[in-house]
């Protein structure tokens, strides 16, 4: 399974809280739900579901499973809906139990081991294993060298801070764009690939 990572992002890289206020206020962010004026059914909304429709599993961080978790069951009756509720999931928590896994077709890999977990499950055989949000997740995958595909919806705002994808581990990773689209309302919609070392 190629692991794909699908995120709305601003111009100076923030992928915290697009969704809504409440979302994560963590470090004071006061931004959330930033995306919305700029998402487009056609561009962007084509793009994420492009992406679901290449999945054979979702995968997220803790606190962006609890985030889909309360919303996307009770949106049953829409196709995009239904998919995301019938399609395998798995989210990495140290935290959450198994009693806990209240979303349908939910395995939890526990938060030690993951690494190892998560490239046992990109060796498998099957459609891409694709995470959306998670940004703690992300970092970790890339600095792994665990991500096969960004998919990044570059908002035109500046959000001036907020949580990240990207390591800060100082290591130069090159990047090939594979396509690039701009939607009406100016979203980058992006894909990149990991260029080999040398």
């Amino acid at each position: 399974m190629r692991i794909v990572v699908v995120e709305f992002m601003s111009l100076d890289g923030v992928v915290q809280a697009p969704g809504g206020p409440g979302e994560d206020t963590d470090g004071g962010f006061a931004h959330g739900g930033w995306s919305g004026r700029f998402f487009d059914p056609e561009t962007v909304g084509g793009a994420f579901d492009e992406a679901l429709a290449g999945a054979g599993a979702l995968l997220f961080g803790r606190r962006t499973w609890q985030t889909m978790a309360a919303a996307w069951p009770g949106r049953a009756g829409d196709p995009f809906a239904d998919r995301m509720n019938a399609i395998p999931k798995y989210v990495v928590s140290g935290t959450l139990g198994d009693d806990d896994l209240t979303w349908q077709n939910t395995v939890r890999i526990p938060g030690e081991g993951a690494v190892a977990r998560l490239r046992e499950l990109r060796g498998a055989e099957g459609g891409d294993l694709l995470v959306m949000g998670s940004s703690a997740l992300v970092r970790t995958l890339l600095h792994e060298g665990l991500v096969d595909e960004l998919r990044l919806m570059i908002m035109p705002v500046i959000l001036g801070g907020g949580k990240t994808i990207f390591p800060g581990d100082g290591v130069l990773r090159a990047l090939e764009l594979v396509s690039s689209v701009t939607s009406g309302t100016g979203v980058h919609v992006c894909t990149y690939r990991p260029v080999a070392a040398g």
